[in-house]
């Protein structure tokens, strides 16, 4: 790879895991819009249901986190929250139809394992007493290995959880300590083992690559250890370094960060040796086993991606997220919960629910959606197949997604994509690195005033 090209595209931009990005959302809904944004949900494609929780409590601050989390003492505090949450489901739920099957169930953070398994499991049953679950349905938790015995890992089992994402981030205890994470309770080996032989379907490990103090060679060691614990998915995020969003960021800058460069190569490592090892790439950071139903979808153009990251269309639905922060993410509309833990409870105490903001997309921003969302999950787009999906001709989709086809040619003459026609966009091996890059070359929207809106795209 031509590092003056990693120089060149190096820039801010979306991570793309929800069109229009989360930032441009507003705070124009009305609380009889917000009813009616869910039921309407019921009329749309897809029928089938995912469900989000957002647990947001953390023991202990990880410095690297960008994520929405709460570090807590206080049970009750938790118990109020939990109690909370649940009457946000039923309030909620009776503006669901039914009849529609629940394909998806994803425990997110913060920290779910952090807190009493009798609470996921609160959560569970309130879920199924309204619901049906799909005979394949995915219930899965975000965890933390520092909070994982095997007592805890067999009780996760028993009351549904099917998949696991475990949040290793690095294996090196140097580095967690630099970041402020607590390492495993049990040896990594038997935690892992412990897992498979409960009997969860499938273990995704999670890696950052970009991490201070972290070089090549100790994140190559990463890569490798991950293989050897064989689990069905890795995922390699991009260190995103947000200080202006989360503070605590600061405390690593007295630490030496890996250049771009350096970043990169740690990139290019992850998918030579994952490849090389059984696992397939899946757009820029996820791979998986070829026999994962992420490798099947990706064959059949069936992948999908959304604030959980990549997944496949059939388990994922319109999502409906519950809990502080939370974001649904349905066909016409997102709409994200109170950030504020206190003010998500007081809110969901005096009116049933908590939302702060939201987006109602027009006809133009979904078909940009669609055309986004081909780039990151397939590494193609087909205009003529886009405008057909939405019955337009093709003269009419290009004048409304509004292309910059200047950049889109410059990143031809730069090896990142092939243009055939002016209408099929196919991106090339080295194009793979800079998906967000090409992304943004259908994102007529997108301004970006000042380098403190989005992380890089490396």
């Amino acid at each position: 790879m031509d590092r003056n090209l990693i120089q060149k595209y190096n820039q801010s931009g979306p991570r793309y895991t929800s069109y229009p990005p989360a930032n441009l959302f507003n705070q124009n809904l009305n609380d009889i819009e917000y009813k009616k944004i869910i039921k309407d949900s019921n009329n749309n494609k897809p029928t089938h249901i995912s469900i989000y929780i957002h647990i947001p409590f953390c023991k202990q601050l990880c410095h690297f986190c960008a994520c929405s989390t709460s570090v807590y003492s206080n049970e009750q505090l938790v118990e109020k929250y939990i109690i909370a949450l649940k009457k946000e489901m039923e309030f909620v739920f009776q503006f669901i139809d039914t009849k529609r099957e629940i394909t998806q169930i994803h425990f997110g953070g913060g920290t779910p394992n952090s807190i009493k398994i009798e609470y996921l499991e609160q959560i569970i049953i309130k879920i199924k007493q309204k619901f049906v679950l799909s005979n394949n349905a995915e219930i899965a938790i975000e965890a933390n290995p520092a909070y994982l015995d095997k007592e805890y890992i067999q009780n996760l089992y028993k009351i549904g959880f099917n998949r696991i994402s475990l949040g290793i981030q690095d294996f090196n205890l140097e580095i967690l300590k630099i970041i402020n994470r607590e390492k495993p309770l049990i040896n990594i080996n038997e935690l892992v083992e412990t897992i498979k032989t409960t009997g969860f379907k499938s273990i995704n490990i999670d890696l950052i690559y970009g991490l201070p103090q972290q070089t090549i060679e100790t994140f190559t060691q990463n890569l490798i250890k991950a293989i050897e614990l064989n689990p069905e998915r890795i995922v390699t995020f991009s260190y995103a370094h947000v200080p202006w969003v989360k503070p605590a960021q600061k405390l690593l800058e007295n630490y030496k960060f890996p250049s771009t460069e350096e970043k990169f190569i740690m990139l290019e490592k992850a998918n030579e040796i994952l490849t090389n090892n059984e696992y397939d790439n899946i757009g820029i950071d996820h791979f998986a086993k070829k026999e994962d139903e992420l490798i099947i979808a990706k064959i059949n153009k069936q992948l999908h991606r959304n604030f959980q990251g990549y997944c496949t269309k059939t388990t994922t639905g319109q999502v409906y997220a519950f809990g502080a922060t939370a974001i649904s993410q349905l066909t016409e509309a997102y709409i994200q919960n109170q950030k504020n833990i206190n003010k998500y409870i007081k809110e969901v105490e005096l009116k049933n629910f908590a939302f702060e903001r939201g987006y109602k997309l027009v006809k133009k921003e979904m078909i940009t959606r669609d055309v986004i969302n081909e780039i990151m999950c397939n590494s193609f787009l087909s205009l003529n197949e886009i405008a057909k999906q939405h019955s337009l001709s093709l003269e009419k989709l290009i004048q409304m997604i509004n292309p910059k086809i200047k950049l889109l040619k410059q990143m031809e003459n730069d090896g990142l994509i092939r243009i055939v026609n002016n209408t099929d966009f196919i991106v090339n091996k080295n194009g793979n690195y800079f998906l967000r890059n090409i992304a943004m070359a259908f994102d007529d929207q997108l301004k970006i005033e000042h380098e403190n809106i989005y992380s890089k795209t490396i």
